[in-house]
């Protein structure tokens, strides 16, 4: 894998991942969009996802599979949210979170929702040509609208407020990491092996 950007902080955008769209034939793989507002932050479906300015991660990263060795078909499209859940997961662990995966792109510790994911993806024929991964992850939150069912943030669990830079640094590796793991057999094999572990569906 090659061509590894850095990290593009805004202070304010509607949408991330809109951004990355915009320049998303400019950026390296794996370069990261964030914001310190996001007025327009999406969700799955309808949703809006919500965020005090300046508290949590939100944030977008691309990836670009001319830059591996390997192309990712679209009937593996599934790897992409493996890899993301599980580099966010081994950060949470990193701070003593065990999380788990709601399908398909929530991070829940208990019963509570910590991250949201919205992986948009570009097609080039039966390949992915192109991800555009959207995350918000709950940092230093704390004022929650009554109206959310189960939020929490990290924050609250462990009664740290975070450096959100050195955050995404530490994270963005973390993704790399997981990506890298897209060039081997045995690398998407681990992917997909880790995810069936932590991964469950709401009855």
């Amino acid at each position: 894998m090659r061509e590894v950007g850095g990290i593009l902080k805004y202070k304010i955008l509607k949408s991330t991942n809109d951004e990355a769209r915009r320049l998303i034939e400019e950026i390296d793989n794996l370069s990261v969009i964030t914001t310190e507002s996001q007025p327009g932050g999406r969700g799955q479906g309808d949703h809006t996802w919500y965020s005090t300015p300046g508290k949590n991660l939100t944030f977008t990263f691309v990836l670009k599979y001319e830059a591996f060795e390997r192309p990712l078909k679209a009937t593996d499209a599934i790897l992409i949210t493996c890899l993301t859940t599980l580099a966010l997961r081994s950060l949470l662990l990193q701070e003593g979170i065990e999380a788990r995966i709601k399908w398909p792109n929530d991070i829940w510790v208990g019963d509570r929702k910590i991250c949201g994911i919205l992986i948009e993806n570009i097609l080039d024929g039966e390949n992915v040509s192109r991800s555009i991964v959207g995350v918000g992850l709950d940092v230093n939150e704390e004022g929650w609208p009554e109206d959310l069912p189960n939020p929490v943030s990290m924050l609250e669990l462990t009664g740290k407020t975070y450096d959100r830079d050195a955050l995404l640094e530490r994270l963005h590796k973390e993704i790399c990491r997981h990506a890298e793991m897209l060039d081997s057999d045995d690398g998407r094999k681990y992917l997909q092996e880790e995810f069936g572990k932590y991964v469950f569906r709401l009855s």
